[in-house]
């Protein structure tokens, strides 16, 4: 059991809000208007990990925390989760854990343990998103409103000169039924554990959808790292996606050129050398929170 003294974890939290609070509320205030946004949006419709939510720190499971009157009235939700509280001191409470949060931490355990041995499998060059609207009219396509930096036959008779190699069941499940067939990989819900692998964009994403499904016990430091990953994440499958999105400020990721899938490559081998410590950080967790 560690123990952080308030001025610690004061500073943890200052550093868990910069981190995430500009976006949470920016999705709020747009929700409230009913605006879209079709980069951001995603990681609070998508991952289903409330914005408010995210904002509320919390100390990881194992974690003794020294707290004072005031902390309870300015973090209410401290008094909400399941904690011990004993004078000015504040844990989560181990013996609440349900087996089946604890069956989930020892798949997602299992999920980092295989993603880490596996060898990385690059230059899929974001095909995923080219093929979610392989063969369909403007009409058709996921994001109405926003225009594709290419003609429908352009764009599918780019896709039909590359090889599609995604490995990961939730982005391939949205693939067009024309372009499904054309992925060398096949990934279904129940091949998870053999398919993903760490050079994977969602599968790095999801970092953030596993370690949120483990709250409060994995703590808030975690789940926002994991977002601040997601985040990034997001950004660059969307500059390398077939929509133009550069009225938006996201410079495109020309895929369609050489050029633009060295420049992919390049970006998502550092995002997985990023992701790494970050899934090495989420395995730790969720195998204490499996033990406990």
């Amino acid at each position: 059991m560690s123990f952080w003294n308030r001025d610690h974890w004061l500073g943890l939290r200052q550093s868990h809000l910069t981190r995430v609070a500009r976006a949470a509320e920016a999705f709020v205030q747009r929700r409230s208007r009913e605006e879209k946004h079709p980069v951001h949006d995603f990681l609070f419709t998508y991952y289903n990990f409330s914005p408010a939510k995210l904002k509320q720190w919390l100390p990881p499971q194992g974690v003794t925390l020294e707290i004072a009157a005031p902390d309870l009235i300015e973090m209410p939700w401290l008094l909400k989760v399941p904690a011990i509280h004993t004078g000015d001191q504040f844990q989560l409470d181990v013996k609440a854990i349900k087996p089946h949060v604890k069956d989930l931490a020892r798949w997602i355990t299992t999920l980092c343990d295989n993603i880490q041995t596996r060898a990385p499998r690059f230059r899929c060059y974001g095909l995923h998103e080219w093929a979610m609207v392989y063969q369909q009219s403007r009409e058709e396509i996921r994001h109405q409103g926003y225009e594709l930096r290419l003609s429908p036959e352009v764009l599918a008779s780019f896709v039909d000169s590359q090889s599609i190699c995604c490995s990961h069941y939730d982005a391939f499940r949205f693939f067009t039924p024309a372009a499904k067939p054309m992925n060398v990989l096949q990934p279904i819900l129940e091949t998870r554990l053999e398919m993903e692998q760490a050079a994977c964009l969602h599968a790095n994403m999801d970092l953030y959808k596993w370690a949120s499904k483990l709250w409060p016990w994995v703590g808030l430091d975690l789940i926002g790292e994991c977002f601040q990953l997601a985040n990034e994440g997001r950004d660059l499958d969307m500059r390398a996606s077939p929509y133009d999105l550069a009225h938006l400020g996201y410079q495109p990721v020309l895929i369609e050129t050489a050029a633009g899938r060295s420049q992919y490559e390049q970006e998502q081998r550092a995002l997985a050398a990023k992701a790494e410590p970050v899934r090495q950080r989420l395995r730790q967790a969720a195998k204490a929170i499996a033990e406990s």
